[in-house]
């Protein structure tokens, strides 16, 4: 990846669009290889119409995979490139317009899943949602730690829920898409913060709980990664300046960061790891 990437100051409105992007973020379009790794698995990633999402759902195709992705209504231009993407790799895609702040919502990728591909292998946790444009406490209201909550925590866990039943069956994997923010928080994203920390404490509980099922739970936790959710939640100011402060001195981009979810959802590769939090970070540390 180059390391002379820029980001110009730009804003969008939530939840952000990929082809309003400068740069538009690499997903691995021109780069990924698949090597068989998920041969005929059935995989479920929320939030697969762009950014990781969309680079997991591309990669896991390329792995042999079929793929099952939720995404939000306005964000349907993504998630028709994201559909295509992973029949161009011929393979089987199965896009959900969901709200995921709904457990309903959650049942129903569940089991839309399961109808739709014979099955489910991997359920990956990566819908998140953030805002750091407000910087005071008393700016943080209700709506907002509720949707933050519901999107990154609640789901996370009805999802994992529903979902086991049919892991247990395979067994399959789950993994949380969890962030640097649990380890390094930011005060203007406090929220966010707290419900990835969250997730890594989730991940673990699981693990442990799921273990005896041969369900293995693993987490990663990006850094600074190129997605729409940047340029609709961060300041524009902020932007020309996104990852510089890492030990890369850069940001990374959704292509490199696909490749830990294929590595955890991998039997081959990862059979003997479950409970452990594998950083994408640009060398800032989740220990």
């Amino acid at each position: 990846m180059s390391d002379d990437i820029q980001f110009p100051a730009q804003q969008q409105t939530p939840p952000g669009l990929t082809g309003e992007m400068d740069p538009v973020p690499d997903h691995g379009e021109d780069s990924y290889t698949g090597h068989g790794r998920l041969t005929d698995r059935a995989a479920l990633v929320t939030g697969g119409d762009s950014g990781i999402g969309r680079a997991v759902a591309l990669a896991y195709a390329r792995e042999g995979a079929d793929v099952a992705f939720t995404y939000l209504p306005e964000e349907e231009a993504d998630a028709e490139v994201t559909a295509r993407l992973v029949t161009e790799a011929g393979r089987t895609a199965v896009p959900m317009a969901l709200d995921l702040t709904a457990r309903d919502a959650c049942d129903s990728a569940v089991q839309q899943t399961v109808d739709a591909l014979g099955g489910l292998d991997i359920l990956v946790n990566n819908a998140g949602f953030q805002m750091a444009r407000q910087l005071e406490l008393t700016d943080l209201d209700d709506e907002r730690i509720d949707r933050t909550f519901k999107t990154n925590l609640y789901a996370a866990l009805w999802l994992a829920r529903a979902a086991t039943p049919h892991l247990r069956k395979r067994p399959g994997c789950i993994i949380n898409n969890t962030s640097i923010q649990a380890y390094e928080p930011s005060t203007t994203l406090l929220d966010y913060a707290a419900t990835k920390a969250a997730l890594n404490n989730l991940t673990v509980n699981l693990a442990a709980s799921l273990g005896s099922d041969g369900i293995r739970v693993n987490a990663v936790a990006p850094g600074p990664i190129w997605t729409p959710l940047q340029p609709a939640t961060q300041l524009p100011e902020k932007i020309e300046k996104f990852g510089t402060e890492t030990p890369l001195g850069r940001a990374g981009q959704p292509a490199e960061v696909a490749p830990a979810f294929v590595f955890l959802a991998s039997d081959a590769d990862a059979s003997y790891i479950s409970g452990t939090v594998l950083g994408v970070t640009g060398g800032k540390p989740v220990f």
